[in-house]
């Protein structure tokens, strides 16, 4: 489902850095051959792309994109070059230093425990460690700015395993959809209960409960949970429903949130196709245009200009 165009014939690592080392080279930057050599490859080739740069030039790609690049291209671009975990390490460490009073600076946690395989979260837990001298659990149970109950959501979507299997059992379904509307219900969706569901349970038994929840209560979990108010626990809590029942769903939510109004979020949008790209993009898309009666490129287009924005479309898989 990756919207990413790789070409019929692919350079060599070797050639590619070579493309990049004269993109960078003299007066001015080739901004199109950093595009087109960068935008056009997946992880294991950007991985050895950035391995050869280093033997090559004894220098990291990622210092030759700061030292060329600038604004929400080099943004882009950095976050792209990097590897997926390394890159979703960066991004939530980024987001816990800037958290103050908007939640969408932690709601990067929620995307990356919810929305992408056990094996991933487990890889960005390792990649927190190896940058940054701590764990991901620590720098999440320290932040004092972040109240109490939004650290133990948190930690509990982070902290487990889930299994990666296609499990269901439907009396568990039931009988844990009975939970969560009890906790809903009392407006305590900080419960034990709630969080230990939430962050422990396969992703398609957590499916199965939330079909049961409607079934049996006439509503959606995520609008009962809207209904509980409007506080950052709150939205968290529906972020990591969305993510888990229908990702595609909450990423064209972020596209839109971040073009709307005066301005662009282009942090978030930046987040938004960067991250899925490779994984989803073409079901956010679909999604988008079913919701929004637009499309994903048009908001770029609307939204974006000059290398970041051809950046961002070529990641989307349009020819610049």
């Amino acid at each position: 489902m990756s919207t990413v165009r790789i070409p019929e014939v692919v350079p060599s690592p070797k050639e590619d850095c070579e493309t990049l080392r004269k993109a960078f080279v003299g007066w001015g930057t080739d901004e199109k051959a950093v595009i087109r050599v960068l935008g056009q490859r997946n992880a294991s080739q950007r991985k050895k792309i950035r391995e050869t740069y280093e033997e090559l030039y004894n220098e990291t790609l990622v210092h030759s994109l700061r030292s060329e690049l600038s604004g929400d291209f080099l943004k882009a671009v950095t976050l792209w070059t990097y590897d997926p975990p390394e890159r979703d390490a960066r991004l939530i460490n980024e987001g816990l230093k800037a958290w103050r009073k908007d939640v969408k600076h932690l709601q990067v946690i929620v995307e990356v425990a919810c929305a992408n395989t056990p094996h991933h979260l487990i890889a960005v837990r390792q990649a927190y460690c190896s940058l940054f001298d701590c764990s991901l659990e620590e720098d999440i149970a320290s932040n004092s700015n972040v109240a109490v109950p939004v650290r133990k959501l948190l930690l509990g979507l982070v902290t487990s395993y889930r299994f990666d299997k296609e499990v269901v059992d439907t009396n568990v379904a039931k009988l844990e959809a009975e939970h969560l509307h009890n906790a809903i219900k009392k407006k305590e969706l900080d419960h034990d209960h709630v969080v230990w569901i939430l962050g422990t349970r396969n992703f398609f038994q957590l499916r199965a409960t939330f079909a049961s929840y409607k079934q049996e209560y006439s509503t959606s979990i995520d609008e009962d949970i809207v209904n509980c108010g409007k506080g950052d626990l709150q939205a968290l809590l529906r972020i990591a429903i969305l993510c888990i029942q229908c990702p595609e769903r909450h990423f064209a939510e972020v596209i839109r949130t971040s073009v709307l109004g005066l301005g662009t979020d282009e942090d978030s949008l930046t987040r938004a196709i960067v991250s899925r790209a490779e994984l989803d993009m073409t079901k956010v898309k679909f999604q988008y245009a079913q919701m929004y009666k637009s499309s994903v490129e048009d908001a770029v287009i609307g939204d974006t200009s000059g290398d970041y924005k051809n950046f961002l479309l070529t990641l989307l898989g349009k020819s610049i």
